[in-house]
């Protein structure tokens, strides 16, 4: 009669733990992945409304005061706030306008900021 082959219980608790060291992996791998997705959603979301600002000043004929205004805004479901600031220029048939725009998951740091320029229309 032959001995009866098979795998020790050492080898089977080495597999199972290069097993579990693999699949920890991956799962952290496709965690890092999503949250780079959502962030990369929330700052094309927050340009859009950079964008918007920008060009409300080029749609309309307003001509902006100088100093800070702040509000929100939505954008593909998600709320956002901005910070708009205008300053004078050396031509003052300009003013500059900057504004940041700040996502629900960092609220602290700006997802987007865009620069641009009101023109006086005389």
């Amino acid at each position: 009669m032959r001995p009866i082959r098979g795998f020790t219980l050492i080898e089977v608790l080495v597999a199972l733990a290069i097993l579990a060291v693999a699949l920890a992996a991956v799962v952290r791998s496709a965690g890092i992945a999503a949250d780079g997705t959502l962030e990369l959603k929330e700052r094309l979301l927050a340009t859009w409304i950079a964008q918007n600002r920008v060009a409300e000043y080029g749609a309309r004929p307003l001509w902006p005061d100088i100093g800070t205004r702040a509000g929100n805004a939505e954008q593909g479901g998600v709320a956002f706030a901005w910070r708009e600031t205008v300053t004078a220029t050396p031509n003052p048939l300009f003013r500059r306008v900057e504004v940041h725009v700040y996502g629900p998951r960092t609220p602290e740091r700006a997802s987007a900021t865009l620069v641009g320029f009101a023109v006086r229309s005389e």
